[in-house]
């Protein structure tokens, strides 16, 4: 048995099978930026035609996220984003979109 895999949490189905991919989702939006871009101009742009006239613009975007989505080192990082901020969750007991906002600077 592998000792640095050992020390490991187990992951719950919720969090292997929703909440991963869920984090996985965001970070691939914002790695495909400009085909997410690109896509959102052409379907402005169209009106009722996009279905028809973006169809290149869908194709580069679906085959950069899915090459995230299948790619198991992205799983692994975004995994390991997780369990940090559940971590950090368990220790403060504030949530990760909390600690992000800024504080006041006056009192």
């Amino acid at each position: 048995m592998d000792p640095s895999k050992a020390e490991e949490p187990q992951l719950r189905h919720v969090e292997k099978d929703v909440l991963i991919p869920k984090l996985m989702r965001e970070k691939a939006k914002e790695r495909c930026s400009q085909h997410v871009d690109a896509f959102n101009r052409c379907c402005k742009d169209s009106g009722f035609f996009m279905v028809f006239k973006c169809q290149e613009e869908n194709a580069a975007l679906k085959e950069c996220l899915t090459q995230h989505y299948q790619d198991p080192a992205f799983f692994e990082e975004c995994k390991q984003e997780y369990l940090r901020e559940k971590q950090e969750y368990q220790q403060t007991g504030i949530p990760a979109k909390n600690r992000k906002q800024k504080l006041p600077t006056s009192m």
